[in-house]
């Protein structure tokens, strides 16, 4: 008796043991060359398979389940906005529904700056470019870092979409993305989940090892006035000085609270690849709020934008 509860016993801890060991392990990426990079960000709870205990490395990333990936691993969050109303994912996307499982990690997306397009659909397959700038954006999120001044040389550079190519030239030069045997980006094609994992994997490991640099702040002087166009609406301004014209300012979100709005901002980096006349310039950026409301500018932290804050009085609805 004491033998058979014996093997019993050691019959439990063997299927234990068996169990734990494939609790982390996908069946189906042992000849994937980011296997490694896959397990540990399985280990870390970041991503999952699709079928049981596959992984589908060659299966495309979905808009839905990429969002959601890089808020997850990079721990974005709003906790620091006030609203005054829930936000909904419908806001800011035509196409996305509000009560989906996704929701949340789009909203969050919106207010951390990963640029996702608006018309985006949750099942449209993300491509390599899109989720190199998703990505980039995201590593800037985590601390301002020094880049090597130098230029990666594609031979698909025409396919790149201008507006991604500072961040797949960074990921790049960061050697958390690379180019094929003959210099090929391949940015329109859909990211697989494996490179999307092998990326991803390095893009944590160069924030985790990557010293961040003081933040320099080029636009300096911000102001903010108010002009009424009409009983209900004002015009809320922000204006700053920046070192050349190449800078700009975007108004990032707005967040009510009480009878006051809160008017954030951050600065739009100058085009890399192009040279500006180092002279003093006025940038601006405009929103419209309603009148019921004192804008108050709130600077979005680490975006580049001076605290030195003068404010105007509102003008007064005609």
């Amino acid at each position: 008796m004491k033998r058979k509860s014996f093997l019993l016993l050691a019959l439990s801890i063997l299927l234990v043991f068996t169990l734990g060991q494939t609790v982390f392990a996908f069946s189906d990426t042992s000849k994937d060359p980011n296997k490694t990079k896959i397990d540990s960000l399985q280990k870390q709870g970041l991503i999952s398979g699709e079928k049981g205990d596959k992984f589908n490395s060659e299966g495309k990333l979905t808009y839905a389940a990429g969002v959601t990936l890089l808020v997850k691993a990079f721990h974005l969050n709003i906790d620091n906005i006030r609203f005054i109303k829930e936000p909904k994912v419908s806001d800011y996307y035509t196409n996305l529904k509000d009560d989906a499982w996704y929701s949340q990690a789009f909203i969050i997306a919106q207010y951390n700056g990963l640029e996702v397009p608006k018309d985006v659909k949750a099942n449209d397959a993300m491509t390599r470019e899109q989720f190199a700038h998703h990505l980039f954006k995201a590593i800037l999120k985590q601390g301002d870092y020094a880049f090597i001044e130098m230029y990666m040389t594609l031979n698909d550079e025409k396919d790149v979409n201008k507006d991604y190519m500072d961040s797949v030239q960074k990921l790049l030069i960061s050697k958390i993305a690379t180019l094929d045997s003959k210099n090929n980006f391949y940015p329109k094609q859909a990211i697989t989940r494996s490179a999307a994992a092998g990326w991803l994997y390095d893009g944590l490991e160069f924030v985790q090892k990557t010293p961040t640099t003081p933040v320099v702040q080029p636009v300096q002087e911000l102001k903010l006035t108010v002009t009424s166009v009409n009983k209900d609406i004002n015009k809320v301004t922000v204006t700053g000085q920046a070192p050349h014209p190449g800078y700009g300012l975007r108004i990032t979100s707005i967040s009510f609270v009480g009878d006051q709005a809160f008017v954030s901002v951050e600065t739009v980096q100058p085009d890399p690849d192009k040279m500006y006349p180092q002279v003093i310039t006025e940038i601006s950026a405009s929103t419209y709020v309603d009148a019921a409301y004192k804008p108050v500018l709130e600077s979005t932290e680490g975006s580049g934008v001076s605290s030195d804050i003068a404010v105007s009085s509102p003008a007064q609805a005609s």
